[in-house]
């Protein structure tokens, strides 16, 4: 059985549409530094990838991790910085597919069947994660990806 996005509109087999606002939010990361991080959602209504939190430079990567849901799937870039061996400043975009074990299975299957459409919009992802539970995104492990 087939799994199918919204009501037979072009995009049911490439996941859903992606706004305008989430590409130009990704942009100010990138390019600007504007924000240190960015969480999507889907929205089902509108049948795409909406932004739905951003935080500010200055915020950490506790402050990342709060605010992805404990019990519904999010996309979410962010923005690592890190110091090299060689003591050179670095920075890292880490896309994070995050899809907790507690989530509805609709919800699952939604995340997954859009993630690569999605993903292909947001031109300069240097590290993707997927992750199921917390410690799957450690910062640890962004430490290693990174490096």
């Amino acid at each position: 059985m087939a799994f199918r996005v919204g009501g037979g509109g072009g995009n049911a087999s490439s996941g859903m549409g992606v706004d305008e606002h989430s590409v130009n939010t990704f942009l100010e990361l990138q390019r600007k530094k504007v924000h240190r991080y960015v969480v999507f959602k889907i929205d089902e209504k509108k049948q795409e990838v909406v932004v739905e939190k951003t935080g500010g430079p200055a915020e950490s990567y506790d402050d990342f991790t709060a605010s992805l849901p404990e019990s519904d799937c999010r996309y979410a870039v962010y923005d690592f910085d890190f110091v090299t061996s060689e003591n050179c400043q670095k920075s890292k975009i880490f896309f994070v597919a995050w899809s907790p074990s507690v989530a509805r299975i609709r919800s699952k299957m939604l995340y997954a069947t859009s993630k690569d459409r999605f993903r292909r919009e947001l031109q300069g992802i240097h590290y993707e994660i997927q992750a199921t539970d917390p410690t799957e995104m450690d910062l640890e492990v962004l430490r290693e990806r990174a490096n």
